[in-house]
């Protein structure tokens, strides 16, 4: 979740860009970066690794000129956290800050190099500067380069543009990734999201998906992604800075459940090395644990991240051909569990890695010889400090009680993890990381896609939340998937809601089935689709309202059984929970909203639970 900074100002930009980035920070400090145009209209940067005091510092020695600059605070992603790879990337009076994954830059960056360009960087981002320069080397003008560069990437992406020269013009664009234009007196910003932006200006535009704008001191021009000129309008942002963070979101909820495109790209690069497309665990105890020595897995796991660990039991057992046994936190010591003297591995899931439950789990498992790996969303959380190996989600701060981008964030980490554990236990040949790597960094892209359903997933809503009850019925690795719809839809809309295995309907919840019941099937086109299609034909026959969740093959198959269809983008089978997980949330949310309730902090629940 990379911050971006942009002004076209009237006063010195670097000080400005700087303490910008400061209200940033908690979007990434490996390494942070600014250009500016200096009075020359010459292209200059200054670029720091760490958090932004060295930045600052780097400036305070050696100043930038100029009023008109880019900045970015990083999440490492492609290429290590060093100065090179920092943001801002430059090639032939091009600069370019970026948020986001591109999944096809080994392609273009080939392309490029036989055309003469050199690299300096392991990034995806260094190859948007490039394919920029060259579109400019082309004889294109600032504007059509973009628009033609646009058009050439794949993926998930913010980007703010600075052009060696032209002192009066930044170009930013959107896709997957928030980015929004603030509008001042005779100045123009832009930001990855309203707070960046606030001290500047209340004025606020907030680019849509697949927008692109032209920025000039005095007007704004906004594209779609077809390229035609479109009004987005200024919102007054009125409040204070938690106002301004939900930006035009109505709940946090609602803005974390947006930004999974950004937050699954962050953390799905922390693990990916796109350029080799391998898994790399990060950190500096990435070799904590030895997979191949490992015989057992234990996930331990409170409430919506015990489901990412029924998740990855699939991808452990499958990928890295590893016994798996899921255990919820609150039970998990209590039934006093025969671990094993030697080759255990204890994997404890927390987004804040404070819960009281999971680390009393955890040491207990050290206490009896295991090793221990936590997948957590707080660094310097007590759990992470106490376990062997720390596997970071970097989701960034969730405000919403209710669970989302941390759960994908979560999951993203631990399919990471799997490929990784089945290389080192040549379960997995080469190949197949390969491919398995570069179906991951697809995620984002899909996730912003599916996103595209919203206004179709909020009309479902209005009827389910007139319903009482509510059964969520998945097969396979969707089995979890259709638990965490149902604990979705309680936790925020208060309606009693239960998942399935689709395969038990028949030994006992078909009984529920009436048409009072809506019925949420959870069912790609995959290898057990004609078995959950007989399911849905039962709950049909019956005349259970079915909604189901598929693709464009499932939806085909189903024909007219569902009262209602959901068509999710295709998508390989590894990733389909994590993009399966974004159309419950969505049904979840506005199910609430409908109802009324208090999405953000819903009657009952806190967002750490500290306590047992």
């Amino acid at each position: 979740m990379c911050g971006i900074i942009g002004i076209l100002g009237s006063e010195p930009a670097a000080p400005r860009l700087l303490d910008a980035l400061k209200r940033l920070e908690y979007r990434g400090y490996d390494s942070a970066g600014i250009a500016t145009l200096d009075e020359t209209g010459k292209l200059d940067r200054r670029r720091a690794p760490g958090k932004l005091k060295n930045l600052e510092a780097e400036l305070a020695e050696r100043p930038l000129s100029g009023n008109q600059g880019i900045g970015h605070t990083r999440w490492a992603t492609h290429g290590s956290p060093t100065v090179g790879n920092a943001h801002p990337h430059v090639s032939a009076g091009v600069s370019v800050v970026h948020n986001g994954i591109i999944e096809n830059f080994r392609e273009l960056r080939e392309e490029l190099e036989a055309r003469g360009h050199t690299f300096e960087t392991e990034t995806d981002s260094e190859t948007i500067a490039h394919l920029i320069a060259d579109n400019l080397k082309a004889g294109m003008s600032e504007t059509e380069a973009v628009k033609a560069g646009l058009a050439r990437l794949e993926g998930a992406f913010a980007l703010a543009f600075l052009f060696e020269g032209r002192p009066d013009l930044l170009i930013g664009a959107r896709k997957g990734s928030p980015l929004a234009i603030g509008v001042g007196e005779g100045e123009m910003y832009l930001g990855s999201d309203a707070l960046a932006v606030a001290p500047f200006t209340n004025k606020v535009v907030y680019l849509e998906e697949g927008d692109w704008c032209v920025l000039a001191r005095e007007a704004y021009t906004v594209f779609n992604e077809d390229g035609e000129e479109v009004d987005r309008g200024v919102t007054l942002v009125q409040g204070g800075g938690a106002m301004v963070e939900k930006g035009n979101y109505r709940h946090f909820m609602q803005k974390e459940i947006f930004e999974q495109p950004d937050s699954t790209a962050r953390t799905i690069g922390a693990y990916v090395n796109a350029l080799k497309q391998t898994v790399e665990l990060p950190g500096n105890n990435g070799d904590a644990i030895n997979w191949s020595k490992i015989t057992s897995l234990y996930m331990i796991a409170c409430g919506t991240a015990h489901y990412a660990t029924r998740v990855a039991e699939y991808w452990f057992e499958q990928m890295a051909g590893l016994p798996v046994k899921t255990d919820i936190a609150s039970e998990f010591r209590y039934r006093e569990p025969a671990l094993p003297k030697e080759g255990g591995l204890a994997l404890f899931v927390s987004q804040s890695g404070e819960t009281a439950d999971t680390l009393a789990a955890l040491r207990y498992c050290k206490e009896h010889g295991l090793k221990t790996a936590a997948v957590v969303n707080v660094p310097t959380s007590t759990i992470a400090r106490e376990a062997d190996l720390v596997l970071p989600t970097l989701a960034g701060p969730e405000i919403g009680v209710a669970s989302t981008k941390a759960f994908t964030a979560q999951l993203s980490a631990l399919a990471a993890v799997a490929i990784a554990a089945g290389r080192a236990r040549d379960a997995l040949s080469q190949d197949e990381e390969t491919r398995l790597a570069k179906v991951l960094t697809e995620l984002p892209r899909l996730i912003s896609t599916t996103l595209a359903l919203d206004e179709d997933i909020e009309a479902l809503a209005r009827d389910i939340a007139k319903a009482t009850d509510v059964i969520y019925l998945g097969r396979g690795v969707h089995y979890p998937i259709a638990l965490e719809g149902a604990l979705k839809l309680k936790e925020i809309s208060y309606i009693h809601a239960e998942g399935y295995a689709s395969g038990e309907l028949k030994h006992g919840p078909i009984a529920l089935i009436d048409e009072e019941t809506p019925v949420v099937f959870v069912a790609p086109y995959d290898a057990l689709f004609d078995k959950s299609l007989s399911n849905l034909q039962e709950v049909a026959a019956r005349r259970g309202e079915v909604i189901l969740l598929s693709d464009s093959r499932g939806v085909k198959a189903a024909g007219d059984a569902p009262a209602h269809c959901v068509e999710l983008p295709d998508c390989d089978a590894f990733i389909a929970p994590i993009l399966y997980s974004v159309p419950v949330q969505l049904l979840a949310y506005h199910v609430a909203v409908e109802k009324g309730t208090d999405v953000d902090q819903p009657r009952n629940l806190a967002k750490s639970v500290t306590v047992e």
